[in-house]
């Protein structure tokens, strides 16, 4: 399997005749699942070709999960880590298989109490921010000390990186946002990409485990629910081969009912919420302007790349729209 050599792996473990399958989705970190017939495990690696395969992305993702799962919060319990690269040419580590769903699709949402469901992934990212770091272990996991600032710089710095056409608003944008800077308050654990297609769900609606670690860092909390409610309102869901935001389906709470229960269930200030809503669709922009480029250049794979450009200018006008409060 490209990326994963089965045989070294079963002998590195010990274990009986393995099977895998590798998990669709994601932009980096490779997921595959794998069991032996009786035990299942999720195993992840690093991107191939990936310039230098060190263990840090590893042993942070490995570090969170531990953590994490120590306090009862809703993540896979992880299982062991390897830094060795000459078991399947990178490090990796394993953890557990959670059972439960993704929804990716609209037709999906359609068929659940989307209000409740929205409403517990909003109280789940602030039970995560309610966590003390230091309390849990990662109190060196960031730096929370000028996140915001840090924040600004890097992305601009990715934008200038992955420049490929001109984007009318977008140095406007970014020069609004660099002017009045929030402080922020304490830091917390920030996952870095918090939506609904990074958790598993259960036929209960409940919370089974938050997915995908490794952007995650010690940071303003803030901005994981700015990026959560960007994403709600952007059309990267598809219903009948159409792109549709969640916010579109029948029953979505809104963004400002979706702050609200974050604020009431936190306890957090969100009055400046509308600059982290601003940077958060910054953010989101570059990204998907990088993913564009790639798509230019033929270098994605896969279906509905080609919609991804059109969302850039449409994230611009939103993020000046959010600084002046709408």
């Amino acid at each position: 399997m490209k990326g994963l050599d089965l045989s070294k792996l079963q002998a590195y473990l010990d274990s009986p005749p393995l099977t895998a399958t590798m998990f669709a989705g994601g932009r980096s970190n490779l997921t595959y699942a794998v069991t032996d017939g009786s035990n299942r495990w999720v195993l992840r690696r690093p991107p191939l070709g990936h310039v230098l395969p060190t263990a840090h992305d590893m042993v942070r993702e490995y570090r969170v999960l531990s953590a994490l799962s120590a306090t009862g919060f809703p993540v896979p319990a992880p299982v062991r880590i390897c830094d060795d690269i000459s078991v399947i040419g990178a490090p990796f580590y394993l953890m557990e298989h959670v059972d439960g769903h993704i929804y990716r699709d609209a037709d999906d949402l359609a068929a659940v109490d989307l209000e409740e469901l929205t409403l517990r992934l909003v109280d789940t990212l602030a039970d995560l921010h309610a966590l003390d770091p230091e309390k849990i272990g990662l109190g060196d996991f960031g730096r929370p000390e000028g996140f915001n600032e840090r924040q600004v710089r890097r992305w601009k710095k990715q934008l200038d990186a992955s420049r490929s056409r001109d984007l009318s608003g977008i140095e406007e944008l970014h020069a609004r946002l660099a002017i009045d800077i929030p402080a922020g308050g304490p830091g917390a654990v920030v996952h870095g990409d918090f939506r609904l297609d990074n958790v598993l769900i259960g036929p209960s609606l409940q919370v089974k485990a938050v997915l995908d670690w490794e952007m995650s860092t010690l940071g303003d909390p803030l901005s994981d629910l700015a990026l959560m409610l960007v994403y709600a309102g952007r059309p990267l869901l598809f219903r009948d081969g159409k792109p549709i935001a969640p916010t579109d389906i029948d029953g979505h709470p809104s963004l400002d009912e979706m702050a609200t229960r974050y604020a009431g269930r936190s306890g957090r200030d969100v009055s400046d919420l509308h600059w982290y809503v601003g940077f958060a669709a910054f953010k989101l922009a570059v990204i998907l302007e990088g993913v564009h480029y790639r798509f230019t250049k033929g270098q994605t794979v896969g279906a509905g790349f080609d919609t991804v450009g059109a969302m850039v200018p449409e994230l611009i006008e939103q993020g000046h729209r959010a600084l002046e409060g709408h």
